[in-house]
Parts: structure tokens; C-alpha cells; sequence
């Protein structure tokens, strides 16, 4: 019995980038850079959520080490990669399922609106990273009177 592996995410990701340009004239996710599009192997789960005065990014990484992880930011484009080595094979041992990702992953996502870079926070425990990015002071509204 062989295993068979599905297509990883990155790839549908790709697909539908290609049917969003033809269609509206741009792509369903932020564009990533070509040759690390093709290094993701894996797509660890992601949560993104708003509070009063942040954003907050929690990625599932279990067996990542904190020296394989690389969080950056570029304006309002946000990206999270590192890499997995999960396991090695045994002689004399065949899997009957397998389903433990290892390998390089990227996650990239584009904040609703611009942050204070300097104050972005990344902590990594238990197998979870939290990225709290602190959002910018909203300009005040100045009314303008009609004459």
C-alpha cells in the first residue's frame, strides 16, 4: 500500500490567484514572493483576531523550534515562516497513514490597516506563536464647515 499525497495548500492558493486575476484583475491572497511560494509544503493553522488597540495573529506550530521561526513585517503585509523536521523513517517500518506535515511553511496576511512596527510583539510557547501588533492612532476628523 502506497501513500498518496495531496496537492499542498499553497498550490490551490496559486490556482485561485490565477482565476481571481483573470477575473477581477487581482489576486484572492497578497502575492507572495515565487521562490518561497514553492518551499511551502505545509500550512499550519492560523488565527487572526481585532481587539480595541491590536491585532492579534496565533499560528499552531507544534514541534517548531523558536530558532526555525521568522516573523516579519513590510507595511500592512505580514509574513510567518519557519520550519518543521518532524520525524524520520524506521527501517522495516511502512506507515498505513500519515498525516504529520513537516518541511517549510509561510503564512502571509495583509492588515486591514497600517501598525506600530516598532511595538510588534511575537512570543512562542507551547507549540503556539501569538503576534500582537499594536495598531496606529486613529487621525482625528477635523469638520469642515460648509460657507
Amino acid at each position: 500500500m502506497s501513500l498518496v499525497k495531496t496537492a499542498p495548500l499553497a498550490t490551490v492558493k496559486q490556482d485561485m490567484d490565477k482565476v481571481f486575476e483573470r477575473l477581477f484583475g487581482g489576486a484572492l491572497w497578497p502575492e507572495l514572493p515565487r521562490a518561497k511560494a514553492f518551499e511551502s509544503l505545509w500550512e499550519p493553522a492560523l488565527d487572526f483576531s481585532e481587539a480595541e488597540n491590536e491585532y492579534i495573529v496565533r499560528l499552531e506550530i507544534p514541534g517548531v523550534t523558536r530558532d526555525d521561526l521568522d516573523v516579519s513585517i513590510d507595511g500592512t503585509l505580514l509574513t510567518l515562516s519557519g520550519k518543521r523536521e518532524l520525524f524520520e523513517e524506521k527501517k522495516g517500518e511502512d506507515y498505513l497513514w500519515q498525516e504529520r506535515q513537516s518541511g517549510r511553511f509561510m503564512r502571509t496576511l495583509r492588515l486591514p490597516a497600517p501598525v506600530k512596527e516598532s511595538d510588534v510583539v511575537a512570543t512562542y510557547e507551547n507549540g503556539m506563536l501569538m503576534v500582537k501588533l499594536p495598531k496606529l492612532p486613529l487621525p482625528a476628523k477635523n469638520k469642515i464647515t460648509v460657507k
